[in-house]
C-alpha cells in the first residue's frame, strides 16, 4: 500500500504543476493600477520619447486633464511604482522557454552597448528608457498579470480608456479639429517660441488622431486594442442580454471602425480587414456560411477602401514613396555600421547624412525592423526580431486551444489577433516607438506567453 501511494498521481496535476490565480487587495491592487496605468499611456503619452524637447507640461486643471500630453519622465516614476507591487504579487514559475524570455533582456543589453557609441547619446539615453520600460511592461505581463484572479480590474482600466480614444476622435470629426484648428492659431501659436513640426500638421489636416502622435498612431492603437473591447463586451453575459451585448459590440465595433476611416490610414484599414478575416474563421459557423461572410467582407472593406483613397493613389502615393526613401537610407546606414548602428532613436542623424535632397525628412524609419537594423545593428534586428516572432508562433497555441474555448480563451486569441496587428503595423510604422502602443503590447505578449496549451479553461 505504501508503494501504491508514492505511485500515485496528484489529485490535480494541474494545480501541482501550476498555482492557482491569487485573490486578495494586493493583487486586485496591481490589477487595477496596472490597467489604469496602460490606460492612462493611451490618453497621455502618445508621443515618441525621441520627441519630448516639444512636450510642454501642463499648466492648470484644464491642460493637465485635457490639454497637451504629459512628459513622459512622469510616466516612468509610475511605472515604477506599479512595478514594485507586480513583483510583490509575482509568481517566478515560466511556462515558455528560457530562450524566448530571456530575448527582451537580450535585446535591452544591446541597445545599451549600441548606445556607446550613439551620434546622439540624448537621444539614446531617451530612447533606451522607454525600451526598458517595454521590457519592463512584458515581464509585468508574464510575471504578474496571469496570477491575477481579478483580470478584470486591469481590463477595465485599459479598455475604459480606449474608449474615451474613440470618443475624442469623433469629436475631432464633428467639428473639434477645426475648432482647435481656430483656437491653436489665434491664442497659441503667437505666443510660442518653438512648434513641433509635426503638431502643426497634424492640426492643420482633417485627419483625426485621438489622443496619440498622429493618425497612423490611432490606428495602431485600434489594431491592437479594438478586437479585445469586442470580445470583452461579448463576454458581458452576467449583466447583460444577448440582445444588449450585441448592441454594445455592434456600437464599438462600428464607433471604432469610423475612427479608422477618418484617421485616413490605408495600411491599418488593410490589417483590420486581415484581422477581422482571422477572427470570422474561428466562429462556429458552417464552412457556406462562413465563405458568404468572407467574401461579403472582402468585397465591402476593398470596396471601401478604393472609394476612400482613390484620388491617393491617382496623386502618385507620395507617403509610400517617401517611406522607400527611408528604407533605402536605413538600408545604407546598416551596410555602414552593419554592428552597432548610429545608436538607438539616431535614425534622423543618419537619415540626413544620407537622404536624397527632394526627399521628405523624418526622425523615424516608419519600419520597426529597419530601424531597429539602422540603430543597433545586425545583432539589434536578430534580437527584436526574434523574440517578436517566437512569442506570437509559440504563443498561438496558448491562445487558440485544441480543446473547447472559454471566455478566457476567446479574450486571448483577441489579445494574439491585436499583437500580430500591431507587429505587421510595424513594417510601415513606427509603434515601437510610441509608449501608448508598445507598453500594452509588450504586456499583452507577456500575458499570453505565461499560458499552457492545455490549460483547462475556467
Amino acid at each position: 500500500m505504501r508503494r501504491l501511494r508514492r505511485l500515485a498521481p496528484p489529485p490535480s496535476s494541474c494545480s501541482a504543476t501550476r498555482p492557482a490565480p491569487r485573490a486578495g487587495w494586493p493583487t486586485a491592487l496591481f490589477a487595477a493600477l496596472w490597467g489604469a496605468f496602460l490606460g492612462l499611456a493611451l490618453l497621455k503619452f502618445g508621443n515618441p520619447p525621441i520627441t519630448e524637447q516639444w512636450v510642454v507640461p501642463p499648466e492648470g486643471i484644464y491642460e493637465f486633464l485635457f490639454g497637451y500630453p504629459w512628459p513622459i519622465a512622469w510616466a516612468y516614476g509610475m511605472l515604477a511604482g506599479v512595478a514594485v507591487l507586480g513583483a510583490a504579487v509575482a509568481h517566478w514559475r515560466s511556462p515558455a522557454p528560457g530562450w524566448l524570455i530571456a530575448l527582451p533582456l537580450i535585446w535591452l543589453g544591446w541597445q545599451g552597448l549600441a548606445a556607446t557609441a550613439s551620434a546622439d547619446p540624448s537621444l539614446s539615453t531617451a530612447t533606451l528608457k522607454h525600451f526598458g520600460a517595454c521590457v519592463l511592461c512584458f515581464y509585468l505581463g508574464y510575471f504578474s498579470l496571469r496570477r491575477v484572479k481579478q483580470a478584470w480590474l486591469f481590463w477595465i482600466g485599459l479598455l475604459g480608456a480606449l474608449l474615451l480614444v474613440l470618443a475624442v476622435g469623433w469629436e475631432q470629426h464633428w467639428g473639434g479639429l477645426r475648432q482647435s484648428r481656430q483656437y491653436f492659431f489665434l491664442y497659441v501659436y503667437p505666443h510660442l517660441e518653438t512648434v513641433s513640426p509635426d503638431y502643426l500638421k497634424r492640426i492643420t489636416s482633417d485627419r483625426i488622431f485621438g489622443t496619440l502622435f498622429y493618425p497612423n498612431t490611432l490606428a495602431g492603437v485600434l489594431l491592437l486594442l479594438l478586437p479585445v473591447l469586442l470580445t470583452a463586451l461579448g463576454q458581458l453575459r452576467a449583466f447583460l442580454t444577448p440582445a444588449a451585448r450585441a448592441f454594445l459590440i455592434s456600437l464599438a465595433g462600428m464607433a471604432g471602425l469610423a475612427c479608422l476611416y477618418w484617421s485616413g490610414s490605408k495600411g491599418g484599414w488593410l490589417l483590420m480587414l486581415l484581422l477581422g478575416l482571422l477572427a470570422l474563421l474561428r466562429v462556429p459557423f458552417s464552412r457556406r456560411l462562413k465563405t458568404l461572410l468572407v467574401a461579403a467582407i472582402l468585397l465591402a472593406g476593398l470596396a471601401g477602401f478604393f472609394w476612400k483613397y482613390a484620388s491617393f493613389f491617382r496623386k502618385g502615393a507620395t507617403s509610400v514613396v517617401a517611406r522607400f526613401d527611408y528604407w533605402r537610407a536605413a538600408a545604407q546606414t546598416v551596410r555602414a555600421h552593419p554592428w552597432l548602428g548610429t545608436g538607438p532613436g539616431t535614425f534622423a542623424i543618419a537619415y540626413q547624412q544620407v537622404k536624397r535632397p527632394e526627399s521628405e525628412m523624418a526622425r523615424l524609419a516608419h519600419n520597426d525592423y529597419l530601424q531597429q537594423a539602422s540603430d543597433s545593428g545586425i545583432a539589434g534586428l536578430l534580437a527584436y526580431t526574434g523574440f517578436i516572432l517566437g512569442a506570437l508562433v509559440w504563443g498561438f497555441p496558448r491562445a487558440r486551444p485544441k480543446r473547447p474555448a472559454g471566455p478566457e480563451y476567446a479574450l486571448a486569441f483577441a489579445a494574439w489577433l491585436g499583437v500580430l496587428g500591431w507587429s505587421l503595423q510595424s513594417l510601415y510604422e513606427f509603434g515601437l516607438y510610441i509608449p501608448a502602443l508598445a507598453w500594452p503590447a509588450f504586456t499583452l505578449l507577456g500575458w499570453l506567453l505565461n499560458r499552457r496549451e492545455s490549460e483547462t479553461p475556467r
